[in-house]
């Protein structure tokens, strides 16, 4: 039985090959089986918002939906522009400043590029 490698997003150990596809079960994560080498590589990082289009430092994004912000009860309203992101490895893979809130992380699906 040939070893395949772990998932690089989850690191799960289940993963499966599909014609020139490795896939993970567990999270859905599905990458070329010739990357496996570049795996570890952040150059080869690629961010997209929620419509798809590639997201790159000092972009302006828009929130799509209402977002509460936990721990208080401010809420990042829809259509809130947020001007100079930056990209960060992560769950939350933007960090950025929203007026009249202060610094925050967001996720990159729930925004939109300007």
């Amino acid at each position: 039985m040939s070893k395949l490698p772990n998932c690089p997003k989850c690191g799960s150990e289940y993963t499966y090959n599909d014609g020139t596809m490795y896939i993970c079960p567990e999270c859905a994560h599905e990458w070329p089986q010739d990357a496996q080498a570049e795996s570890g590589d952040d150059e080869g990082r690629v961010i997209k918002d929620a419509n798809g289009n590639v997201l790159q430092d000092g972009d302006t994004v828009t929130v799509i939906k209402d977002l509460k912000i936990k721990g208080s009860s401010l809420v990042v309203k829809v259509g809130t522009k947020v001007k100079n992101i930056r990209l960060v490895d992560g769950d939350h893979d933007i960090d950025c400043k929203i007026d009249g809130i202060g610094a925050m992380q967001l996720k990159s699906e729930f925004v939109k590029k300007i």
